[in-house]
């Protein structure tokens, strides 16, 4: 697999996607992802406030569709969910912003799909896909890794369901998030800082199956575990969750 991070000029507020996509793909060749941060789709969306305008806090409340309740707040970080995504601060972001808060982009699925369809007509290819990516926390780790927010073009998981392991056992749940995966991969080479390269493009990955159409409601909601069924349901569950 190779993931080739693409540099871009300096995106400003009401850019259009297309035309940054037509600036600096100037190729792309068939069954390869192309990733875009969100972070870009906001800025191009307008979705962005000036700090002066809203305190932190009272924007998470505002964008948050739940927030933990929390003893303490050392960081001024909150946990939130947000389009049935674990994420902290429902998304915002103040890195590589002119003094502004950039918030979690509007209508994500969507726009994945448009740009799906408008960078297949445009190089004349069949096979494609598209990741809006961001970066995501784990668990007791330090450091951010990826998260895919909106995607189109091939199947997001792959199941061992059924297959055999080594010793020619059944094995029974075990599915690769493949957006997840592909994400991380995407996040590490596109930057956290100034890199200024919010485009990659992921070629020769293994376990994908491309789609030639949108993906269905069930397949976007396959992604997604509801709480209660979640590994770490005894944490989120046992977290009192207020709705702004």
């Amino acid at each position: 697999m190779h993931v080739q991070a693409i540099k871009t000029h300096l995106i400003q507020s009401g850019e259009l996607l297309e035309n940054i996509l037509d600036r600096h793909l100037f190729s792309i060749s068939e069954k390869t992802i192309l990733v875009i941060t969100s972070k870009i789709i906001s800025i191009c969306q307008g979705h962005i406030l000036p700090k002066a305008s809203i305190s932190k806090e009272a924007l998470i409340k505002q964008e948050a569709d739940a927030i933990a309740q929390m003893r303490e707040n050392p960081y001024g970080i909150y946990l939130t969910l947000k389009n049935n995504i674990l994420i902290p601060s429902a998304g915002i972001d103040e890195s590589n912003g002119d003094d502004v808060y950039i918030l979690y982009p509007k209508d994500i699925q969507n726009t994945a799909i448009a740009l799906w369809n408008y960078v297949r007509q445009k190089h004349s290819i069949e096979h494609l896909g598209i990741m809006i990516t961001d970066s995501h926390t784990t668990p007791l780790r330090r450091g951010v890794t990826g998260i895919a927010l909106g995607w189109c073009g091939f199947e997001p998981l792959y199941s061992y369901v059924g297959k055999p392991d080594l010793y020619n056992k059944s094995m029974r749940i075990t599915q690769i998030n493949l957006l997840d995966a592909l994400a991380t991969s995407a996040v590490l080479v596109m930057g956290e800082g100034n890199e200024q390269t919010p485009l990659a493009v992921i070629s020769d990955a293994p376990k994908i199956s491309f789609l030639t159409r949108p993906p269905t409601s069930a397949e976007e909601q396959s992604i997604l575990i509801p709480m209660e069924e979640d590994l770490y349901a005894p944490l989120l569950m046992g977290a009192t969750w207020l709705k702004p």
